[in-house]
């Protein structure tokens, strides 16, 4: 888990319990998509990007946006929003990649019948995790948010908060 998760965890343990639905990738009406685009499109466009260590003075610090905020902020708004509109949290979860140039980065990941798609805050459209450029690291279990999964490797493995980080 990533340390700022696992400080937002710490400070709000009810963002971190374990989903209560079964894992099922995501019924993608056109209703829904709808609201996809609309949660993305109005985030990106309400909240402003900066750094943590502007903000808060602290490297890593990850919570809910009113204003401003760096990628994860973005991420946990849209899940948050998400989430309260009616889609299952299972079928939002925070994902770790490495964008074009090689940095750390966070984007919302939905699985759908039709396959994965991202929520990034550097873009408008939702693309399909292939679409992206990124090279995805881990993410959040379906499950359980405080379990991760590498991801883009032969071998799964999964860790959480009393474990430490989940380095690929």
């Amino acid at each position: 888990m990533p340390s700022g998760l696992a400080g937002l965890c710490k400070r709000d343990p009810s963002f971190c319990s374990a989903v209560r639905a079964p894992p099922h990738d995501l019924n993608l009406s056109p209703a829904r998509w709808d609201l996809l685009n609309s949660v993305n499109l109005s985030i990106n466009h309400r909240i402003t990007s900066t750094t943590d260590l502007q903000l808060y003075g602290t490297a890593e610090y990850w919570t809910i946006p009113e204003t401003a905020g760096d990628c994860e902020d973005y991420v946990l708004l849209k899940r948050q929003t998400l989430a309260r509109q009616g889609v299952p949290e299972a079928s939002l979860l925070i994902t770790v990649v490495h964008d074009e140039n090689g940095e750390g980065h966070a984007v919302l990941t939905v699985p759908t019948a039709g396959g994965d798609l991202v929520l990034d805050n550097r873009r408008d459209e939702i693309l399909p995790w292939w679409a992206t450029g990124y090279d995805f690291v881990k993410r959040q279990s379906e499950a359980d948010p405080e379990l991760w999964v590498s991801l883009g490797h032969e071998e799964r493995q999964t860790t959480n908060i009393a474990s430490g980080p989940n380095r690929p």
